[in-house]
């Protein structure tokens, strides 16, 4: 269901979203929401990836078996 909202922005990003709405063929409203929409996926996204970072226990990191530099190197050729 789609609520309708009221902002208030400068003049300035008002000329630019009228201008970027033109080129995408929409409109300002629309344009608005589908940015809003943009963040919300990306910040739940992130949030989600942090959390399963957290539950990640300790990998083990063995130092002493990396190898050096040039091994590393030698490997991708």
């Amino acid at each position: 269901m789609l609520k309708n909202v009221t902002i208030t922005v400068s003049e300035e990003a008002a000329a630019w979203a009228r201008k970027k709405a033109a080129e995408e063929n929409t409109s300002v409203s629309k344009l608005v929401g589908r940015m809003l929409e943009s963040q919300m996926r990306m910040g739940d996204e992130y949030k989600r990836a942090y959390r399963r970072w957290k539950k990640i226990q300790n990998l083990p990191v063995d130092a002493a078996n990396r190898l050096s530099r040039d091994e590393a190197h030698e490997r991708r050729r």
